[in-house]
């Protein structure tokens, strides 16, 4: 259906594709896997015409292809779902599924029959958001699940998913597993990119591995090919798989005083009565299905919401009042949207990484000196081996550098608890295992971190102890022997656990 071959593509001194191809049959799932910065997300973008290669050819379905741009090549039959959330938040449901060429009837644009063509396709996904509602205020999950509509509502023949699970549950990245063959079955060709080696194992008929801008393992049968052996091919070393182990977290060295509590916390419709605690050194674990609740709690201790009854009390034995507040007493939230929530884009790495500090605490004064805090960046960057130039562009790294620094614009602040919201979402294995080793390094320090994640295996491999949520209540935890990923799924979807402390 789509053939590629000999692409080329330079950012500056940088050689993000070199001579890359990639085949992609119709009626079958082809999974493309690789480190962040490996050049993934640059073939995706000139294969959908967001971007022009410098050399090398697109065939669609036989026929040479020259994308003008990507309205083009979706006009084409190429749809992209993009790991970056591109919903228009300030319009509604029907409004995001039809930005252009919407049904009229007698030249209006016809509402009803916008329904009618969406209706079957949200059922497919599992998801039926009110059709008026704003987008903007979605879980990211129903955002996610939006845009994968979007691109089918196109009718495509090739049908790109970038990361498409990142932020979903686990039931929901299950569901849309059979979606995606249901698809391939009726001859679409997917290409399919995932961080998350296992579902790319159970849903992939074949797989490519990119690194440092080269195809190093063209087309494999998934049948053939084990997981070790794709890692290892993803970062070019025997064993890979040791850089990211599933041991069970060692109990916290020496665990400081209470640095955060809930204590009978509600928040109407999210919490009720939930109380727990977090010491300095020791990581704790929030798991639970969508709405569960599980995220209120970040955002009770970010300042994000207020209880309306119960109290949350943060290292200075203060309630945060504000987002501000919660910041200025030693709270840092790093997020999974890091292009929504993390970064400012068009900023360079200095900035991004001291905002907090200079502008949110008003560390060194109103005017500080540029070469101070460019130099105290550099350190952080250093410290988190990001690979790019300080005064660089944020916009400009790969997703697990820009993940890195949320984490070191945060780290700058000093902070003495850490929200963590899907750390590592959309990060390739390499990137993780370091952000991993780094959370635990800050926790070593006495920091206490709080952590939800859509990733199981994340929750088991961080956590010392991990506190599930139903319908906003604290069902149980799990911690030591029993902590693992079989036990948290049955907590979460059972609701039945260990005591809850």
């Amino acid at each position: 259906m789509l053939v590629a071959s000999g692409l080329v593509k330079h950012y500056g001194g940088v050689t993000a594709l070199d001579g890359v191809g990639i085949t992609l049959d119709a009626g079958e799932v082809h999974a493309l896997v690789g480190e962040n910065g490996a050049g993934k997300s640059t073939l995706v973008k000139i294969v959908s015409g967001v971007v022009r290669p410098e050399g090398g050819t697109i065939a669609l379905d036989r026929a040479p292809v020259r994308f003008a741009g990507a309205r083009h090549a979706a006009a084409q039959g190429v749809a992209i779902v993009s790991q970056e959330l591109m919903t228009y938040d300030d319009l509604t449901v029907l409004e995001n599924l039809f930005p252009y060429g919407a049904p009229r009837r007698r030249g209006l644009v016809s509402t009803r029959e916008m329904r009618r063509l969406a209706r079957p396709v949200l059922s497919e996904l599992g998801i039926d958001p009110p059709p008026h509602a704003r987008a903007g205020d979605l879980p990211l999950t129903d955002r996610q699940m939006l845009e994968i509509c979007r691109a089918l509502l196109q009718e495509p023949r090739v049908l790109i998913l970038d990361e498409p699970t990142s932020a979903l549950p686990r039931d929901a990245a299950e569901r849309l597993a059979g979606v995606v063959r249901r698809l391939a079955g009726r001859g679409l060709a997917v290409l399919y990119i995932s961080h998350f080696l296992e579902e790319v194992m159970r849903i992939a008929d074949r797989v490519t591995v990119l690194r440092d801008g080269r195809v190093v393992r063209p087309g494999a049968e998934a049948a053939d090919v084990s997981l070790d052996s794709l890692v290892a091919a993803m970062l070019g070393e025997p064993g890979a798989l040791a850089a990211a182990p599933r041991a069970m977290p060692a109990a916290p060295r020496s665990p400081g005083g209470v640095a955060v509590s809930l204590t009978g916390v509600t928040v109407p419709g999210r919490l009720r009565d939930v109380s727990l605690t977090a010491a300095g050194g020791e990581i704790v674990g929030l798991a639970g299905l969508q709405g569960a609740g599980h995220l209120a709690v970040l955002d009770a201790v970010c300042g994000r919401v207020r209880p309306a009854s119960g109290s949350v009390r943060l290292p200075d034995g203060r309630a945060p009042r504000s987002a501000r507040h919660a910041v200025t007493s030693g709270v840092a939230f790093v997020s999974g949207d890091r292009k929504g929530r993390g970064l400012m884009l068009d900023k360079p790495l200095w900035e991004n990484v001291t905002a907090v500090s200079w502008l949110g605490q008003g560390r060194g004064g109103f005017l500080p000196r540029r070469a101070r805090l460019v130099d105290r960046a550099r350190g952080h960057l250093e410290r988190l081996r990001v690979r790019g130039d300080v005064r660089a562009g944020a916009g400009g790294l790969s997703g697990g550098n820009q993940q890195k620094v949320v984490l070191a614009k945060w780290l700058d602040a000093a902070p003495s608890v850490l929200a963590l919201d899907d750390p590592t979402r959309g990060v390739d294995v390499g990137a993780r295992a370091e952000l991993h080793a780094i959370v635990r390094g800050l926790a070593a320090e006495g920091k206490a971190v709080l952590i939800a994640s859509s990733d199981l295996a994340e929750l088991v491999e961080l956590c010392h102890r991990v506190v599930v949520f139903q319908r906003g209540r604290i069902v149980g935890s799990l911690a030591g022997a029993r902590l693992t990923e079989p036990e948290l799924s049955v907590a979460m979807n059972a609701g039945f656990a260990g005591p809850a402390r």
